[in-house]
């Protein structure tokens, strides 16, 4: 058996293995029901403590849309397609404005032919959620469908990259750029974490990518600014999608919020998606870290509120 065969199946059977061994915890899963009951929407949810190895989840296995979350899996494949030498961070990128894509991002206002490099494209991507880098990302490492094998090489049946990809036209038409469950996209972040994503070296750089997150008004604005975290959001009018990994006192652990079909479609602080991941964010903080008085200072709205998206 070839080795990279091998080391695929080891992983494969190293994160069934790991969901087995899991044990749900029955409390937690208990009052993230009784916060989602209300929602205007369809939620999921998956939770998993690192030192416990408790999980809670409600739909954690029911696939959503991922709108800018699709972009860690990007990142990754950025990173494989390092360590087999096919790219390099300091490759030098020379940005074309044809290229400009909209939203969410900075690339679009760059000058056209301005020099940059794949780090910049990475970091941006993750970052800022920016749109133009994501999408050359996306092309440098071969497209959709290498992304999605490699998904597949992981074990994740459900996590896949739809948009620009051959053969995913109705998964685009239904979910969009990407799709993912709770559970699996929870996975890449504590494969992450475990420095046993790509290797080591990879997973330490993309976590490092990934606690620099521009966008801190959501769930990340109910943890304590001085704990660490790595996070990436996901936002389109019916689905808004959150993934972070809290490094807590007492243990890490990690959460996804994924949201669709959702009746509240407005862009404003307080739409009732953003306050549900908020809400739950604040919920875990305190459920993992009984003893701490940490709450947001007063005024925190007043800064955030009004804030374009």
């Amino acid at each position: 058996m070839k080795p990279i065969v091998l080391f695929t199946l080891t992983l494969i059977l190293s994160f069934n293995h790991l969901l087995n061994a899991q044990q749900t915890d029955k409390n937690l899963e208990k009052g993230l029901q009784n916060l989602v009951k209300d929602f205007e929407g369809e939620v999921g949810i998956y939770v998993y403590n690192l030192k416990t190895n408790q999980e809670a989840g409600i739909n954690a296995d029911t696939i959503f849309p991922t709108a800018s979350v699709v972009k860690v899996p990007i990142l990754i494949e950025v990173f494989n397609q390092i360590k087999a030498g096919n790219l390099h961070l300091k490759d030098t990128m020379v940005y074309d404005a044809k290229r400009k894509y909209g939203g969410s991002g900075l690339m679009q206002f760059y000058k056209d032919s301005t020099v940059t490099d794949l780090r910049t494209l990475a970091s941006l991507m993750i970052t800022v959620s920016d749109n133009t880098t994501s999408l050359w990302c996306q092309e440098l490492v071969g497209g959709g469908a290498v992304i999605n094998k490699t998904m597949d090489d992981l074990g994740l049946a459900h996590t896949r990259v739809n948009s620009r990809t051959e053969g995913r036209t109705k998964d685009w038409e239904t979910y969009g750029w990407g799709q993912t469950t709770p559970r699996e996209m929870a996975s890449l972040l504590v494969r992450m974490r475990n420095r046993t994503l790509v290797d080591a070296a990879s997973s330490d750089e993309m976590y490092r990518i990934m606690s620099n997150s521009f966008y801190t008004d959501y769930s990340l604005s109910q943890i304590p600014p001085y704990v660490q975290t790595a996070a990436k959001q996901g936002m389109v009018n019916k689905s808004r999608s959150e993934l972070v990994m809290v490094n807590a006192p007492s243990g890490d652990y990690v959460f996804y919020i994924a949201t669709k079909n959702n009746v509240d479609e407005s862009w404003e602080f307080d739409n009732k998606a953003w306050q549900l991941q908020r809400t739950i964010s604040a919920y875990l903080w305190r459920y993992f870290e009984p003893e701490s008085d940490w709450k947001p200072a007063t005024g925190f709205v007043d800064l955030v509120t009004g804030l374009r998206y």
